[in-house]
């Protein structure tokens, strides 16, 4: 076999792949779908997250910024909302990225959609601070700034960068697995507990959770396996990339159907369209639904220039953050270059659950106004009482919902977005107030305000049945003292 030279190689690396020019075409679809769900969801919250009166509000973020980072704030922590950040200018970015998720899953325009909504959601990202700290945020970014190169049509290259995201994706993973030192990892009792203990479960969980030991045992080994050994076979001939394909996809199905993970499934269940080439997918998929897709236009910066130094950034950046978190002795001048990738939503670490909770806590918060009689502020969809039935809500992701899980930890990055949020209650500020199911408090401000801690297990069948409650409660007491704190 006749070895290319460089300039082979880089005709070789560049020139189109027939192989996935379905799979790109679908890939494009489905992400435009993703980046719906997850404008939609910024519309519902954002402006009680980080708006005016919010929880966090962004003109104090960027102040901070500004104050710390001086003239290269804007170009180390790039978002839209340096020009703008009103409550108008927050929700027109959400609203237009509905619009633009809805242009691009049509074919309009796609390298100007693609290109807007990764701008847009990178804006939404910088600004929402803990609440948009999540690796589907990091991931979307991620996939989302590859598909704008996609645009132009598939290449070798960028099918490769493809892969490589998603082999980072599960195979760190697994990796932060086996670092963590977790014993339920190690001893393979991790979906004893998962089921019940995840942040928003919904009934597909409770029926999981009811599985024999064994079978849990054998659910846990399998995921290690998935995570570890499956993301090898990506970058092997093609019979390994189906069975990673397959057994990538039989996962994240598999967690759809027992967890509520927003998008970030789907968005995994999306990358496997790279390990499924254009051959494979015309055999699963009805023809109707597969028209050849035309060869869109190609210009040298989008296929040629732009694509190169994006792969050189970013396979530079992953092993610079790969070396750091397994290395302890590991070049922390690293630090400087790789927090300002991060800044763009780039080469980011993935570490899907590498510890577990064993028990599961819920946060019931009250108020009053005369310090005898309470009232319950419930939440839209993490568990309020023991008669609350857990809902399916994927590819949505309600911020709120989903950081009030972090509390109960006592860890300290959450103590400062809690207490404001404490405080937005005793002010009864109508944005913050939005973001709830049920203000009991509707005309007039609290008093006082509490925070009740109670060990919540999921019930056994007989008691379900017996009750018709799903969950099973343990009062615990007050939650240490969370004085409501002013902005």
């Amino acid at each position: 076999m006749r070895l290319l030279q460089p300039t082979q190689w880089y005709s070789w690396l560049l020139a189109p792949d027939p192989r996935y020019r379905l799979s790109s075409v679908l890939f494009l679809r489905l992400i435009a779908l993703i980046y719906l769900a997850a404008f939609v969801s910024s519309a519902q919250d954002i402006t009680g997250l980080v708006g005016e009166n919010g929880i966090l509000p962004a003109a104090e973020y960027l102040g901070r910024l500004e104050q710390r980072f001086s003239d290269v704030a804007w170009l180390r922590f790039p978002t839209l909302f340096w020009i703008n950040h009103s409550d108008t200018a927050l929700l027109s970015a959400s609203y237009a990225g509905c619009v633009f998720a809805g242009l691009l899953l049509i074919g309009w325009r796609p390298l100007l959609s693609s290109s807007l909504l990764f701008i847009l959601y990178l804006s939404l990202y910088r600004v929402g601070q803990t609440f948009y700290n999540f690796q589907w945020d990091y991931l979307l970014l991620e996939a989302g700034f590859l598909s704008i190169f996609l645009t132009a049509g598939p290449n070798r290259l960028i099918v490769f960068l493809f892969h490589w995201l998603l082999f980072r994706l599960r195979f760190l993973s697994g990796l932060a697995k086996l670092l963590s030192g977790d014993p339920t990892w190690s001893g393979l009792t991790a979906l004893r507990y998962y089921f019940e203990t995840q942040p928003l479960p919904h009934m597909g969980s409770w029926y999981a959770h009811q599985l024999p030991d064994w079978l849990l045992r054998t659910g846990t080994g399998f995921a290690l396996f998935v995570e570890l050994v499956v993301p090898f076979f990506i970058f092997l001939p093609r019979p390994f990339r189906l069975f990673a394909a397959l057994i990538t996809l039989l996962i994240q199905v598999l967690i759809v159907l027992t967890s509520n993970h927003n998008f970030f499934n789907l968005l995994t269940i999306a990358l496997c369209l790279f390990l499924l080439d254009d051959q494979a997918i015309r055999r699963v998929i009805p023809k109707w639904l597969v028209a050849e897709p035309a060869a869109p236009s190609r210009g040298l910066l989008l296929t040629t220039l732009l694509p190169v130094a994006a792969s050189i950034l970013l396979l530079a950046s992953s092993y610079a953050v790969y070396a750091l978190v397994t290395d302890s002795r590991a070049d922390e001048a690293w630090n400087a270059p790789i927090s300002w990738v991060h800044g763009w939503g780039l080469a980011n670490v993935y570490h899907v659950f590498p510890t577990m909770q064993t028990e599961r806590q819920e946060l019931i918060i009250q108020g009053s106004q005369d310090g005898m009689h309470w009232k319950t502020y419930e939440f839209r969809y993490k568990p309020n009482a023991v008669g609350d039935r857990p809902a399916f809500i994927v590819p949505l992701h309600p911020h709120l919902d989903w950081m009030i899980w972090f509390v109960p930890s006592q860890n300290p990055a959450m103590r400062v977005w809690f207490e404001r949020f404490m405080w937005r209650l005793h002010q009864n500020t109508p944005e913050v107030t939005a973001l709830l199911k049920h203000n009991p408090f509707a005309n007039a401000a609290p008093r006082y305000l509490r925070v009740l801690a109670f060990r919540y297990r999921f019930s056994t069948p007989e008691q379900r049945e017996r009750t018709g409650n799903v969950w099973q409660a343990e009062y615990l007491g007050e939650f240490p003292k969370v004085p409501p704190r002013s902005p």
